[in-house]
């Protein structure tokens, strides 16, 4: 080959490789532009997805608070209207409905704390400082403030945890979480039966705890949706009883808080179990 030809030619091949691996590194970035377009545009539709999910949920939870604030807002009323009235009545009666006007306004109160307890939990969280506290300590105090509704229902509560189980959280949380679970058994489990809880499992990083009963149990259709707000399982129960609706979803919030997780099934034997965690170091 003539000598005045190379020089051309390669700057001419170097040319053509340059071109080629110019287009294929063009053809490479467009993909990868049209993945990052795509990863966008699927985040951006996750985003509207969760941001609908979460207006649903709040505008279902404002409509169940609106609906569990007509009933004792209405017998206050209305015991009210009776005692204003110009008709005569005796002390007796003045003292039942002033004790009625009582317990809603206890209601009240209740429902106003737990919705306040999962809004914060969900919004604000850092709210909710942590300290060494003692969980076994914790469960007791539970169990002591509700001996008295134990003994109304002749049931037996027996806290077999470890005596002692130090632990990094928030003391009103974890509180909670006992004081929701054993008031729910109480309420609902049925008079005469066995409260338990015991640790089922150790790891130098979490705590594992296993709460159970010995009594009804639920039908299992509910127990997907046991820690949903303001669940009914039977309607009018938690009403009779007293309760707000929230106590179970504020002790998956809790134990969320905290690193840990929660689930409940049917016992063989009869009842319900709650098995859950919490880290050491949350």
């Amino acid at each position: 080959m003539n000598k005045e030809w190379i020089i051309p030619s390669l700057i001419v091949a170097i040319f053509l490789v340059t071109l080629v691996v110019t287009v294929l590194y063009q053809r490479k970035l467009i993909r990868q532009i049209r993945t990052l377009a795509q990863q966008a545009d699927e985040s951006h539709k996750q985003i509207l997805k969760e941001q609908e999910r979460n207006r649903q949920l709040k505008q279902e939870m404002t409509n169940n608070i609106a609906h569990e604030l007509k009933t004792p807002v209405s017998s206050i009323r209305g015991y009210l209207e009776i005692l204003l009235s110009d008709k005569p009545i005796d002390e007796e009666k003045k003292r039942y409905f002033l004790d009625r006007c009582y317990g809603q306004t206890l209601r009240l109160s209740d429902l106003i704390n737990d919705v306040s307890i999962i809004n914060k939990l969900e919004e604000s969280a850092d709210l909710f400082p942590k300290e060494p506290i003692d969980v076994n300590a914790i469960a007791q105090e539970a169990i002591h403030e509700l001996e008295d509704m134990a003994k109304d229902h002749h049931i037996s509560i027996k806290n077999q945890l470890p005596a002692s189980m130090p632990f990094s959280g928030n003391h009103s949380l974890v509180y909670a979480i006992f004081r929701n679970l054993v008031e729910n058994a109480l309420m609902y489990a049925g008079d005469g039966v066995d409260v338990v809880l015991e640790s089922y499992k150790t790891s130098d990083e979490r705590y594992y705890i296993h709460f159970y009963d010995t009594g009804k149990g639920v039908g299992n259709e509910y127990l997907a949706k046991i820690f949903d707000r303001f669940l009914r399982i039977e309607e009018g129960r938690s009403r009779k009883s007293g309760g707000t609706g929230l106590g179970l979803s504020i002790v998956k919030h809790a134990v969320l808080f905290h690193h840990g997780d929660i689930y409940a099934k049917n016992r063989d034997e009869g009842g319900l179990e709650f098995f859950f965690s919490l880290k050491k170091q949350s």
